[in-house]
């Protein structure tokens, strides 16, 4: 095997991991949808997974934050749980959705590709901590 298909090899083994991350991240936040009802919901679920079409992503990923942010708040209003913030995960969200935009800028993209994945992991962990608070309450364990 020369240098040229091992270094393939393993750039395919590498998209391959992040689209699999990719898919997990985007099953989990529309499952997160699925969790407000259908009154708190300004987005249904499986509008997330729009999250998928290359370069459309860069927009839809603002929609999908405001929607997720919309959704948790009434659906914490409407269960009578106390909120920290007004507009949950909104503030990580918007500036995880702006430095992935500014990602395809070049030379811009040096400084906002590592800024996107700090915010990605903080949104995501953001987002489990309000998951787990949803189900806590649904089974009846506490807050």
């Amino acid at each position: 095997m020369d240098v040229t298909t091992i270094i393939r090899i393993v750039a395919g083994i590498v998209f391959l991991g992040v689209l699999a991350i990719g898919i997990a991240y985007i099953a989990f936040l529309s499952g997160l949808l699925a969790k407000c009802s259908p009154a708190a919901r300004t987005m249904q679920p499986g509008m997330v997974w729009l999250m998928l079409v290359p370069l459309f992503n860069l927009i839809w990923s603002f929609i999908v934050v405001n929607a997720l942010s919309e959704s948790l708040a009434k659906e914490f209003g409407l269960r009578k749980l106390p909120l920290l913030e007004p507009k949950p995960g909104k503030p990580v969200g918007i500036a995880m959705a702006v430095s992935g935009a500014c990602s395809i800028i070049p030379l811009v993209n040096l400084l906002a590709m590592p800024a996107h994945l700090i915010l990605w992991i903080m949104y995501w962990v953001k987002m489990a901590g309000y998951s787990r608070c949803l189900e806590q309450v649904a089974t009846g364990i506490g807050v």
